[in-house]
């Protein structure tokens, strides 16, 4: 590209599912929002489902595979989580590692990410562990203040006088 000319992105390309959520909101791109889709890939990988789902409906009220591979790891059900057409024949411990390498690179916020070289050094076996006790920490801090928030919410509805709401008449 020449350097002397400017190029302004009008729409969004790329997979959905696989977009990060910062490029959908401003159509700017970084390495981080190549992060993001490499970490929705290796969840597709380890799942053997697509990044968007709508027949997961029928069952669960998550359609995309991130939340419902967080909503599974929080569960502890990682079983759950690994393609069925692999019949058990997998190393549990690298499963494992591989989901949470692609949670980190899947956070909603491109400056918590790993850069690539990280995610490399991670899948190597270096750096892992740190990583995600820091993400876990962040997790529930950030899960405790949304229920804190939901419930002042639900509490703030109970107390709301709804009888003395009334409709006006035609107009």
């Amino acid at each position: 590209m020449d350097v002397r000319k400017t190029n302004v992105t009008t729409q969004i390309r790329g997979t959905m599912g696989h977009i990060a959520p910062e490029y959908l909101s401003t159509g700017k791109s970084s390495g981080r929002t190549d992060v993001f889709g490499y970490g929705i890939m290796l969840l597709e990988l380890v799942t053997g489902q697509r990044a968007i789902d709508f027949s997961r409906l029928e069952e669960e009220d998550d359609v995309l595979l991130l939340d419902h591979v967080k909503k599974l790891e929080r569960e502890k059900r990682l079983d759950a989580i690994v393609d069925r057409n692999l019949n058990k024949n997998y190393n549990i411990q690298e499963v494992e590692m591989m989901i949470k390498v692609a949670l980190l690179c899947t956070q909603a916020s491109p400056e918590d990410r790993p850069a690539m070289s990280e995610v490399v050094r991670m899948l190597e076996g270096e750096g892992l562990a740190e990583r995600w006790e820091e993400w876990q920490h962040v997790e529930v801090t950030r899960r405790e203040e949304y229920s804190r928030l939901q419930r002042r919410f639900d509490l703030g509805d109970s107390l709301y006088n709804q009888s003395a709401i009334e409709l006006s008449g035609g107009r």
